[in-house]
């Protein structure tokens, strides 16, 4: 009895040894994971060789940093935590109108707290609205966010006297950035201060994801019932990063609203949120750097295909979103770390 009793002893103790090793190796990797690789210098090489290479597409330039940061926003809470939406317009609208009314109504033109306003005002309804539409899952989860949406679009136009309704909130005017940068005709500002945005919200965003709060977002994306068979709060992580997803999608809006001049209720449109979810689909959800490629590609092919044929542009877009889906399943950066895996073995 004495040795059986011993024998499992040593191999509970190996259990939990194996355990502390699984453990160990798991934080190595975070810790690993958390230090820059140098692949992932060159979306911002790109980004700053633009500035050089086309200084007269600035705006246009500002507009892909835009929608980087929005498709970032959505892939926080699709990529990694499994939240599927068709509402997410809801919040990049509430960020373009925060900035927007704050400009036109109350005079408030200042940048950069503007942003923060934006953030703070998107995050609060995100956490509002994620804490009752998060307990839905699947089909349901996809017509509530839709009709949020839906809904906040229709009381912006039913108080068009406050929202300028389809209309909109055009010729605002913004200080100079920190007090000291005018806004030149080509939008070289605007470009400079959308990249310092963007940079700031993807370190975040970074640290996030390879946080033990990612790793555990990870899980309720794989596994959910698993999640909370072992006690995680599922539903109130969930609510946290959306409220964190909202406010970064505030602040895509509220930039929108800053480099363009004006806003529209058509920020809320559902061709809002179905376009950045295509952009993500495009670059490959689950992988941070896919916003990027997605957004970028999405918006240079549009910018071009509609000036080919301003009628049926659409229908290249489509047509890429369908090979996209039949022939890259992890977007065109999950064709990149397969060629990269390819040549490896190759090599060996």
């Amino acid at each position: 009895m004495a040795v059986s009793d011993s024998k499992a002893a040593e191999r509970v103790l190996d259990v939990s040894a194996d355990r502390r090793q699984a453990r160990d190796r798991a934080a190595g990797y975070l810790l690993r994971r958390h230090h820059f690789q140098w692949p992932e210098a060159l979306p911002w090489i790109v980004a700053i060789a633009a500035f050089f290479l086309f200084p007269d597409r600035m705006t246009f330039g500002s507009q892909v940093l835009v929608m980087i940061m929005f498709a970032l926003s959505l892939d926080l809470i699709l990529g990694y935590a499994g939240i599927v939406t068709l509402g997410h317009a809801a919040f990049f609208g509430i960020g373009a109108y925060t900035v927007g009314l704050g400009a036109a109504r109350l005079g408030w033109t200042e940048p950069v707290s503007g942003l923060f306003a934006a953030a703070i005002v998107s995050a609060f309804v995100g956490f509002i609205t994620g804490w009752f539409l998060l307990r839905y899952r699947g089909l349901t989860l996809l017509m509530l966010t839709l009709a949020t949406a839906i809904m906040l679009q229709e009381t912006g136009n039913l108080r068009s006297d406050f929202s300028g309704g389809y209309d909109g909130l055009p010729g605002l005017e913004f200080k100079p950035l920190l007090g000291l940068f005018d806004y030149d005709l080509y939008g070289h500002t605007y470009y400079l201060y959308a990249l310092a945005v963007l940079a700031v919200v993807f370190f975040f965003v970074r640290r996030i994801v390879y946080s033990p709060f990612g790793q555990a977002l990870t899980g309720i994306r794989e596994n959910v019932k698993r999640m909370h068979a072992i006690g995680s709060p599922v539903h109130r992580r969930l609510v946290t990063v959306y409220s964190i997803a909202a406010g970064i999608a505030g602040i895509a809006g509220a930039l929108f609203t800053q480099t363009n001049a004006y806003v529209t209720l058509t920020v809320f449109d559902f061709d809002n949120s179905a376009k950045v979810m295509v952009m993500l689909i495009l670059g490959g959800t689950g992988r941070l750097y896919g916003a990027f490629l997605g957004a970028a590609v999405y918006m240079v092919l549009e910018d071009h295909l509609s000036k080919l044929s301003p009628t049926f542009w659409q229908f290249g877009i489509g047509l890429l979103l369908v090979l996209a889906v039949l022939f890259a399943r992890r977007g065109v950066l999950g064709l990149f770390e397969d060629a990269g895996q390819y040549l490896k073995r190759f090599r060996s």
